[in-house]
């Protein structure tokens, strides 16, 4: 997805300034080696870890309510959305939930919905490569991102929307920039988290919170308002909604799929 050229000036600034001001708040980073980062942290002892063996639940993932979305084989916990089956194009190999242009397009959805959540999972591309994490997606828009924000997955070496923050790796797509890009070289896998808490969004990549904001607070409002996201009127609207992962015509690959509800 990309907004305006109008669009991405204006955002731009206000993107690297928040971003200063998270930094400089936290003193200039987003995570303490070896300590917690928030209150949920605190209960887990690591931001994103915990993980013992691929896509399966550790022990103290298990008791803190953690379920795969996942398992390395089946798809059972996701369709296509708008439709009850999975596009041709999305299918488990060598133990990682993949998409290849070539076969059948679009993109995929939980058959759950969640409100409050913590979301982790890993991803690759391959060079110059886009996809996209989205929440709170309803179905009835014509597409997923017409009502789920989205944390940017992209090559941001390889890719032109690399170049703007606010279209970067680990964003919530067109409106709020990461305070630092984290990624990884392309091939190699990175680890997101989205943790979602009543209207507070935190987006974590590789150990390190990148975004945190407010949805339906007075600057998301005026931030929606000049992008095309203000024509969609579902665009955030819903606490509960489908998690899911975007089509953008290039080879993707997840694993270790999971999430926990969380309390409001």
């Amino acid at each position: 997805m990309r907004p305006s050229a109008a669009a991405i000036a204006v955002l731009a600034a206000v993107a690297v300034s928040a971003a200063c001001n998270r930094s400089e708040a936290a003193g200039g980073a987003d995570r303490e080696p070896g300590a917690p980062a928030s209150a949920d942290d605190a209960e887990t002892g690591d931001p994103v870890g915990g993980q013992e063996a691929m896509n399966a639940l550790g022990e103290r993932e298990a008791s803190e309510g953690f379920e795969l979305l996942f398992d390395g084989e089946s798809l059972d916990r996701w369709r296509g959305y708008g439709r009850d089956d999975v596009p041709a194009g999305w299918r488990a190999e060598d133990g990682t939930l993949t998409f290849a242009p070539g076969a059948e397009s679009g993109d995929i959805i939980t058959r759950e919905t969640f409100a409050d959540f913590d979301l982790r999972l890993e991803w690759k591309l391959e060079p110059s490569g886009n996809s996209g994490i989205m929440y709170g997606v309803v179905e009835g828009p014509e597409w997923s991102y017409h009502s789920g924000p989205e944390m940017q997955v992209l090559d941001n070496a390889g890719h032109a929307d690399g170049a703007n923050p606010l279209t970067s790796a680990g964003a919530a797509y067109g409106l709020y920039g990461p305070s630092a890009d984290v990624t990884r070289p392309v091939g190699e896998w990175n680890e997101a988290r989205i943790v979602r808490r009543g209207d507070h969004v935190e987006h974590w990549l590789n150990g390190t919170r990148i975004v945190e904001y407010e949805l339906g607070a007075e600057e998301w409002k005026a931030l929606v308002a000049d992008t095309k996201f203000a024509r969609w009127p579902d665009y955030g609207a819903h606490h509960e909604g489908h998690i899911a992962l975007q089509d953008h015509g290039d080879r993707v690959w997840y694993r270790n799929l999971r999430i926990r509800r969380l309390a409001p």
